[in-house]
């Protein structure tokens, strides 16, 4: 099985993300933010650069490439913290992932305006490093409307939506374990 976590920057995807990936035998956990690092890097400073890595076909194709060769390496589930706004660039890397023969479960962590804010003041991403911190929050922060958008227009059809407004990160992970064991 593939389980997608997308929603909004600040929802705790990463957070988890770890929780099924110790709690679900045998799975790997793919990073899509590694793909964009490499391709960042290799296009840094080139005329074909873009600021956003997901608008690289490249990195749509690669990313599920990567999660296709864990699922086969691994055997098991694959856990994939991802947030894509873009419902073109959702279903180009969904598409295929359906061809693997496996459920593709797609969970979109959604939180209130107010509670995401919170979190997002509150984190503290680079420990020992305020600067680069506030930095990612200021980039959760810029990309909240876009979620936001997205959660009203088409990201929440076809996907199972938990509210993480007042739950624990235990009670996420919990709730996200009770989908997965009932429509799988």
């Amino acid at each position: 099985m593939i389980v997608w976590v997308n929603g909004a920057f600040g929802a705790r995807k990463s957070t988890l993300a770890a929780g099924p990936h110790t709690a679900l035998a045998g799975s790997v956990l793919a990073d899509p933010e590694d793909v964009g690092a490499v391709l960042r890097q290799s296009m840094a400073r080139h005329h074909r650069q873009l600021r956003d890595y997901q608008d690289y076909p490249a990195w749509r194709r690669l990313t599920v490439n990567v999660i296709t060769e864990l699922h086969q390496l691994g055997g098991g589930p694959v856990i994939v913290p991802m947030t894509i706004l873009n419902e073109q660039y959702t279903g180009e890397s969904f598409g295929p992932l359906t061809l693997l023969g496996t459920a593709v479960h797609h969970l979109v962590l959604h939180a209130d305006p107010e509670p995401l804010a919170a979190r997002i003041n509150s984190s503290r991403g680079y420990p020992g490093d305020e600067q680069l911190s506030e930095a990612g929050r200021a980039h959760r922060r810029r990309r909240t409307p876009d979620y936001q958008h997205a959660a009203t227009t088409w990201l929440h059809t076809g996907a199972h939506v938990i509210d993480t407004s007042t739950l624990t990160p235990g009670q996420t992970l919990q709730a996200a374990l009770a989908h997965l064991h009932t429509s799988t």
